[in-house]
């Protein structure tokens, strides 16, 4: 199947409510041309540079809308506010302070999103459920920043069960933060190429499609 089949497959598939993501890590800029050929305007990076490398290659198409995945560093954090239009993996409330912080410098209101763990996994960032809860406060004191709402990605290994229902619990959480807080969370972003169809069940509004796009990335 070409790029353009895949993507006509996967948008056949997903409600008005949800937003496709095509995740470009490691593909050229000439597959993410021929996405976005295709009609795709959203693409997200994890990496810093890589993603400003392939931003300039393709700074002819002006309306592609660029969504930050990795972990985010500290030292890296000014320039990935200036680079990226949602950053999905803001994962502590130090990160979100000193973004914060940066944000005002810039004088700049970035869109974020908060990483959650809605199943513990010592190999993912993000905060525990708990956590997040109890830091809610001191996130609403970062005036800076939009936080549009919630991400999180699943370990390995769970049943399609499982999966629905850590889903489930993502979005259950974002519906908890609203009703005691003042934030507003229209967004979730859950779901990959191997799971997207469980995350829409669940409400997910940004789905990250990766290998269902491009094919098999060669590490």
């Amino acid at each position: 199947m070409t790029i353009a089949s895949r993507i006509e497959s996967i948008r056949l598939t997903l409600p008005p409510s949800a937003r496709l993501i095509a995740v470009s890590k490691q593909v050229s800029s000439d597959y993410i041309r021929q996405a976005y050929r295709a009609g795709v305007r959203d693409f997200a990076e994890s990496k810093l540079q890589e993603a400003i490398s392939k931003q300039q290659e393709l700074k002819d198409l002006p309306d592609i809308s660029w969504h930050f995945i990795g972990h985010l560093q500290a030292n890296k954090a000014r320039k990935v506010l200036e680079s990226f239009d949602l950053i999905h993996s803001l994962d502590s409330l130090k990160l979100a302070q000193r973004l914060d912080r940066l944000a005002g410098e810039l004088e700049i209101n970035p869109q974020v999103l908060l990483q959650v763990k809605v199943v513990p996994d010592p190999d993912k960032f993000g905060w525990d459920t708990d956590e997040l809860i109890a830091d809610i406060a001191a996130l609403v004191n970062c005036q800076q920043l939009k936080i549009q709402g919630l991400m999180t990605i699943l370990p390995q290994g769970l049943s399609d069960g499982e999966k629905l229902a850590a889903f489930e619990k993502t979005s259950d959480l974002a519906q908890i933060i609203e009703n005691s807080s003042s934030l507003c969370l229209p967004h979730l972003s859950m779901g990959m190429s191997n799971d997207y169809p469980l995350a829409i069940k669940a409400g997910a509004t940004l789905i990250r499609v990766g290998t269902g796009i491009f094919g098999d990335r060669i590490y």
